[in-house]
């Protein structure tokens, strides 16, 4: 089995870009308030830190709501989810190195430009990390 090809059934790719930008919305608000609980739990100490403090809790997040529910918060509001090429849900080390991978890319502006000129010119609107992987997000429906 594979996922449905984007120029047969565009619908579970249609309008992927404009959700993705929703979900990195909401996901960037939930990682910002875990992060400021973890700060006030070290009593602000971590603040010395912060960034890396935001970038495990962020991996962490997406790695834990990928590998159990397919989708990360803002993915589940914006409808979408991730899946294999093959169509099967990724597993937890590929939901660990798509984390990864997202995090260090967000920390580079080419990386960046990269992506989302691969979620314009790939036929399944994937990004950078999700090429390399070998995922991509589609509509819930699927």
């Amino acid at each position: 089995m594979s996922l449905p090809n984007p120029y047969d059934d565009p619908g579970f790719y249609e309008h992927l870009i404009g959700k993705r930008l929703l979900a990195w919305v909401i996901d960037l608000v939930v990682t910002l308030a875990l992060v400021l609980v973890v700060l006030a739990l070290t009593v602000f100490l971590t603040i010395l830190i912060f960034p890396i403090v935001w970038a495990a809790v962020a991996i962490a997040y997406r790695t834990v709501m990928l590998s159990r529910y397919g989708a990360t918060l803002g993915m589940m509001v914006a409808a979408i989810k991730l899946r294999r090429l093959d169509a099967t849900r990724a597993d937890a080390l590929q939901c660990f190195w798509h984390s990864v991978i997202y995090a260090a890319s967000m920390t580079l502006v080419l990386p960046q430009i990269g992506s989302v000129a691969l979620m314009l010119i790939t036929p399944y609107k994937q990004g950078l990390n999700d090429f390399l992987l070998g995922t991509t997000l589609v509509n819930k429906f699927l």
